[in-house]
């Protein structure tokens, strides 16, 4: 089920499509008046307002949880790889997640990655890494949730990035 909503734009009107479920996370608002006006089918199925309600608080509370690139913490699993080497990153092995462009059309966005502390230095001078050297380590604490001796462990495995 979709909900469009009527826009005026530069270049006339049209309709902005939204699936019901996510239009709830972004718009909730116009959601809810199409509940109020009763904008759909009376024979058609639809969540309960509430349900969406909660998928909106859901998607409030995971934007807030968002981290900020650069960060390092312990892989959950052993299933990610470095994009740098390939190789596995082990369960409870440091990785660090770094900035890596990424080019969808005409638009350049960051894209977390993944790699081994060893393999920081290379990632950082590639062509495509958006993560800067300057300021890296400030970063790196700053943006992970790991206890400070932690961090200071990664770092170490990281080793000197002025060199």
């Amino acid at each position: 089920m979709r909900l469009g909503i009527l826009l005026e734009g530069p270049y006339g009107t049209g309709y902005l499509w939204h699936h019901l479920t996510r239009a709830a996370r972004r718009r909730l608002e116009d959601v809810e008046a199409a509940y109020e006006q009763q904008a759909f089918a009376q024979d058609l199925k639809v969540p309960l307002l509430s349900d969406l309600q909660a998928l909106k608080e859901k998607a409030e509370k995971a934007r807030a949880e968002r981290k900020e690139l650069p960060y390092v913490e312990r892989a959950p699993s052993g299933r990610s790889k470095c994009k740098n080497c390939g190789k596995p990153i082990h369960q409870d092995a440091f990785r660090v997640v770094l900035a890596r462009e990424a080019a969808f059309g005409n638009q350049v966005r960051a894209t977390p990655i993944s790699v081994h502390p060893g393999c920081v230095h290379a990632e950082l001078e590639s062509e495509d890494c958006m993560t800067e050297a300057d300021g890296f380590e400030t970063q790196l604490r700053q943006n992970s949730t790991l206890e400070p001796s932690a961090i200071d462990e990664a770092l170490a495995a990281i080793g000197d990035l002025d060199t």
